[in-house]
């Protein structure tokens, strides 16, 4: 039986590989048929679900001082805007995560190195972010490779959020699956749980959800938001699903 989501994450396994932070993070979820999205995992790893739903994430936010386990963050490339769509996910040994479809950052060369290194849908896109009025504004626009799609959200931040089931469900994840050069990674991350607080959408005019091929599952309001002022991260080294 896989043990129930925790919000502190298992110890990291040595070596790390690298370390950044997330910073002012929104989650906006939409609940799924996990029927409709089985198939866009890779092998031995298949939709996570809660109460018979699982669930299609977008999330904006400010990546800041990426670099190696063990040094500095990379200077310029290092930090930079990046919205991603996910998928939650499960493995055949029970390990949960996140499968991601599209991550898109405003970095050229990180959109490459993460493409070529680890196989991750990155996509090279023209970003924004501001803060003001209470208000956290996020903007993209696709650039490469060969697809369009531009996305406006609007967050207005309120009180600390429940920490409900729900909750450490869409965002307690430690770790990524991934389908690289014929074979499944799991990628651990660990972090401090997450100072999660309620949120209000104040503008949604997204096409990235449907740049990945999922406009026809996710129609009007989303289902759930949170915002996150953020949490530092650590990564482990990939394993290969046995």
């Amino acid at each position: 039986m896989i043990p129930p989501v925790s919000p502190t994450a298992p110890a990291l396994p040595r070596p790390h590989l690298m370390r950044q932070r997330w910073s002012d993070v929104g989650f906006l979820h939409w609940a799924l048929d996990p029927a409709d999205v089985a198939h866009r995992f890779p092998p031995g790893v298949r939709p996570d679900v809660i109460d018979g739903r699982t669930y299609v994430g977008l999330v904006p936010f400010r990546m800041v001082g990426a670099g190696l386990a063990h040094g500095p963050g990379v200077p310029w490339a290092g930090t930079f805007l990046e919205t991603n769509v996910r998928l939650y996910s499960v493995d055949d040994t029970g390990r949960r995560g996140v499968v991601f479809l599209s991550l898109d950052a405003d970095r050229a060369v990180i959109v490459a190195g993460a493409r070529t290194v680890f196989g991750l849908p990155y996509r090279w896109a023209r970003m924004r972010y501001r803060a003001e009025g209470g208000t956290h504004r996020y903007a993209a626009a696709l650039r490469w490779p060969g697809v369009t799609g531009q996305s406006r959200i609007g967050l207005r931040p309120g009180g600390p959020a429940p920490d409900g089931e729900l909750e450490r469900f869409l965002t307690a994840r430690w770790g990524l699956h991934v389908g690289h050069l014929g074979a499944t990674l799991h990628v651990p991350n660990a972090h401090p749980p997450w100072p999660l607080r309620t949120a209000e959408v104040t503008q949604l005019d997204d096409g990235l959800v449907a740049s990945v091929g999922l406009g026809h599952l996710v129609s009007g309001p989303p289902d759930h938001v949170l915002f996150s002022d953020g949490v530092p991260v650590s990564f482990g080294t990939p394993t290969v699903l046995r």
